[in-house]
């Protein structure tokens, strides 16, 4: 069932599966939308899911007037969401960009969430690649000239591989997100408008550890994005967490973390 929800000048669009009694809110990657999660559907029975598709993704569509998304914001829109649903307590699912989006309701309602799931998440270590792209005035300039210029684009990607400043399968993922000019668009504005996503890991940990939430961590073995070494500012800070490394890379994680599920007591139990 797919609805759309306003908030104030944004629309998110969602989709609601399953009839479990408890709740679950799930965030996906970049490029992808809210059906990124169907193999978890019948792995978690237990659950009704929340699926949202993040602004510049699917049918969300963000208010072109608002420079970027704070947290206050997003927290504030999710509260009316979940007002409008009647839902209490709930759990979390968060799949690398969806990382972030994750973090930002656990600052907003610690109280309020039972577990977390995050898959190779982003927001825990910020990349200096997303720094030079999103803060600098002069490079955000710069960069989005590569939206309707594919050849400016072509010579960074060919500068930065002369001089092996990414591993290639990084270099390799950039290249298929950024091959037409809507792809362009939507790398650029994500990064842009999500840029004051960041987040305190001492302030994280403490959320986490004071209110006993369930922190499960998945990450690929063969992931060169997201790595353990990526993890460790919040992991070090934590008390309680389960880590789990599975036999694949970054791109089928989603599959793989259902599957997993799916052979271990078929979903989290509380």
């Amino acid at each position: 069932m797919e609805k759309l929800f306003t908030y104030k000048n944004v629309t998110i669009c969602y989709s609601i599966w399953g009839s479990g009694s408890k709740s679950i809110l799930t965030f996906h990657g970049f490029g992808q939308t809210k059906a990124s999660f169907r193999p978890f559907e019948k792995v978690f029975e237990e659950y009704t899911f929340y699926n949202f598709d993040l602004f510049f993704h699917g049918k969300s569509l963000w208010n072109e007037q608002a420079p970027y998304l704070t947290k206050e914001f997003w927290g504030a829109l999710i509260s009316a969401f979940l007002t409008e649903h009647h839902i209490r307590s709930f759990s979390l699912v968060g799949y690398s960009m969806g990382g972030k989006f994750v973090l930002a309701i656990l600052e907003k309602f610690p109280d309020q969430i039972e577990r977390i799931i995050l898959i190779a998440p982003d927001g825990i270590k910020t990349s200096f690649w997303y720094s030079l792209a999103t803060y600098p005035y002069w490079i955000r300039v710069l960069f989005k000239k590569t939206i309707h210029d594919p050849l400016l684009f072509k010579r960074f990607v060919r500068l930065i591989r002369a001089f092996r400043l990414v591993d290639k399968s990084l270099l390799k993922f950039a290249e298929t997100q950024m091959d037409t000019e809507e792809k362009r668009a939507r790398v650029y504005f994500s990064w842009v408008v999500f840029r004051a996503l960041k987040f305190d890991m001492d302030i994280i940990s403490s959320f986490l550890n004071r209110h006993q939430i369930i922190l499960e961590v998945f990450l690929g073995k063969y992931d060169k994005m997201i790595t353990e070494k990526n993890l460790q500012d919040l992991l070090n800070k934590v008390t309680n967490f389960k880590m789990n490394i599975l036999e694949t890379g970054h791109n089928k994680l989603i599959a793989e973390v259902a599957e997993y599920y799916k052979n271990n007591e078929n979903g989290p139990k509380r």
